[in-house]
């Protein structure tokens, strides 16, 4: 049964409550087979009987909707922006789903795929499940796994008009393809599918994270799936990697699409079974005892990404580590379970986390309160499901919000280089298809206190960029703060989205010294190494002796000059301090803008600088035992 493709999302509630209230006698539910080519229930990988050509293909799925790429720019949401409906598909490991539906209806409307209603219902009733936020649809599917063959939200034009894409499944299980046209149906959107050539794609959600910004992540198996050669009952198109790249691109928004080596020892080489995108900048990943099971290849691609590629914000990727659970003693290459803490899922607010009863649980979801201040973290057992490869990432789909709040800030890290009349200057990209009425920073610094509110100024309206500085604060002072702002049309969001439970925080460590008070006497002079030749070229102005208000020690480590400066920046090193490493330039909005190797243990370090907008800028230098050093200078 597909319901009218012009279904709105405000006639969504009518449809609801004419389902809850008479599904059971307005319909004969369809055949739901659940125990497809005798398998109960279907697995996450393929089945020796799926592998033979006795079975349904993936041509068997329905053409009903577009075939070709949207016809505007497409932005495809992270995971933690905001959303309206979670999906899943109704078949066994029903405690299992009933905690997710518990879960997520403090949240989201929960979109329930099923043929069985009424004892579907019985159950979260019995199981004292709040009912108003639930709805069914009747739908025949073949599995569980809705991760892989559900729906993806994308925006049109980074803000405006909701769309759904659907590429194709790598499953033979037609039914399970067919979903997210009943699911376009029901919310009366249109969805974009990766069918026909030259755009046919073969892909799966459990193998697709994105940040938001346009950079994506997966393993190789997308190239594989991709090579023309796969099991001849399963549809494989033949495409390069810079085709992939360009359907990704016209379907998903993805400029940036970084695929890692796939793990040995997991079946369905999904990067959700060991890693959790956490922000633009933070991924959470698997780890193993050493040489231990995919560990080895873990380290690589961690490496891999490190070596290559910096986030959005054009900083190093964070790692965090979380360590992977063994079934009893064994780990996968010893024959456990594939235990996986990583397969989460963001909802809004709360956070689901796959437990299993083990030791390292608890540290499991410490380690995701400490990361994600503020979020509702509520772990649930997979020992069921996880046998069958997935746990809840893979049984899970989000349909975002049709009116998003887009806010992104690279936030502040701790701050050991700032110019004492300028307090901490930060940048903050946020839109609405109404554009915006106001927004602000709130900050504090006493926990017993309330946040103090920073308005936020509009810099660039092309780009949505605003900007704020926190006020300057005594050494060593905790500043914490977050951002919120509302649309013309009378929206507040904030980011964090936890705000005001949640916040971002960083340590102060400059010194103040005002200005006009700061005398640079000859003691000061001999602590800064400063001789004449040094003296002669730089002018001592005001901007000059702000950047000395930082604490002598971290001047003497190294030094800038001139500053401001026009096109060559010279860089001293202290007699301690002249290591080889990389020297990397930054704007203030963390865009890398030159990168260099130092090679030669030398004093001095003269830069000519690219072509650079008038402002502020940070230089960074890692020398080889990872010791960082930022300086701030101003170009003129």
């Amino acid at each position: 049964m597909h319901f009218s493709q012009n279904f709105t999302f405000s006639s969504y509630t009518n449809f609801k409550k004419t389902v809850v209230l008479g599904l059971t006698a307005l319909m004969t539910f369809g055949t739901f087979n659940n125990q497809v080519f005798g398998q109960t229930p279907l697995p996450n990988y393929l089945t020796e009987e799926e592998k033979s050509s006795s079975v349904p293909t993936i041509d068997d799925i329905d053409f009903e909707y577009i075939i070709t790429p949207p016809p505007f720019d497409v932005r495809t949401p992270a995971e933690w922006e905001e959303a309206t409906h979670l999906v899943i598909a109704w078949t066994s490991y029903w405690s299992i789903l009933r905690e997710i539906v518990r879960a997520a209806v403090e949240e989201v409307e929960v979109i329930i795929v099923a043929d069985n209603f009424p004892q579907v219902t019985n159950y979260l009733e019995a199981g004292n499940v709040d009912m108003a936020n639930v709805s069914f649809i009747d739908e025949d599917f073949n599995s569980i796994w809705i991760r892989d063959y559900g729906q993806w939200s994308v925006y049109e034009n980074d803000v405006d008009s909701l769309h759904l894409v659907d590429w194709r499944y790598n499953r033979p299980r037609p039914d399970d393809d067919n979903i997210p046209l009943a699911i376009a149906d029901l919310m009366g959107l249109d969805v974009y599918q990766t069918l026909s050539p030259p755009n046919d794609m073969v892909n799966t959600g459990g193998n697709f994270m994105v940040d938001g910004l346009g950079t994506a992540f997966s393993s190789d198996l997308v190239l594989d799936e991709n090579d023309g050669s796969g099991p001849s009952n399963i549809y494989y198109p033949t495409h390069t990697e810079e085709e992939i790249d360009e359907i990704m691109a016209n379907y998903m928004g993805i400029n940036r699409y970084i695929k890692m080596e796939s793990l040995p020892f997991d079946l369905i080489h999904h990067i959700d079974m060991h890693m959790k995108l956490l922000d633009e900048e933070t991924i959470l990943m698997a780890e193993y005892p050493p040489g231990v099971a995919d560990g080895p290849q873990i380290e690589e691609n961690i490496q891999y990404i490190q070596d290559n590629f910096l986030s959005a914000f054009g900083t190093p990727y964070e790692f965090v580590r979380i360590p992977s659970p063994p079934e009893g003693n064994s780990y996968p290459d010893q024959g456990g379970d594939y235990r996986t803490f990583t397969n989460s899922l963001f909802i809004n607010k709360t956070v689901i986390v796959p437990v299993y009863g083990s030791s390292y649980q608890e540290e499991a979801l410490q380690l995701y309160r400490d990361q994600l201040p503020g979020y509702n973290i509520v772990g649930i057992d997979c020992n069921d499901i996880i046998p069958a490869s997935g746990a809840l990432h893979c049984i899970t789909k989000l349909i975002h919000s049709p009116d998003p709040l887009w806010i992104v800030h690279k936030h502040l890290e701790n701050q050991t280089d700032t110019i004492a009349t300028e307090g901490y200057p930060l940048e903050v990209l946020i839109r609405h298809r109404s554009d915006i009425a106001e927004a602000s920073i709130n900050y504090r610094t006493d926990t017993s206190q309330a946040f103090q509110q920073v308005p936020l100024s509009l810099v660039d309206s092309i780009s949505n960029i605003w900007n704020a500085a926190i006020p300057f604060q005594t050494d060593s002072t905790i500043v914490q703060y977050y951002v919120e702002a509302t649309s013309i049309s009378g929206k507040t969001r904030t980011r964090p989205v936890t705000a005001p439970e949640g916040y971002w925080e960083f340590v102060a460590n400059s010194v103040f010294i005002p200005i006009d008070t700061m005398a640079m006497d000859t003691t000061m002079m001999d602590t800064m190494a400063m001789d004449t030749t040094m003296m002669d070229t730089m002018t001592m102005d005001t901007t000059i002796l702000g950047v000395f208000s930082l604490l002598a020690e971290e001047i003497n480590a190294i030094t800038l000059y001139p500053n401001p400066v026009k096109e060559v920046l010279t860089v001293i090193f202290d007699k301690e301090n002249r290591a080889t490493g990389v020297v990397r330039i930054f704007d203030i909005q963390g865009q890398e803008k030159m990168h260099l190797n130092k090679n030669i243990e030398e004093q001095k370090l003269e830069i000519v600088l690219p072509e650079l907008s008038v402002g502020i800028y940070y230089l960074e230098f890692i020398d080889q035992a990872n010791n960082k050093t930022v300086r701030k200078f101003v170009v003129e």
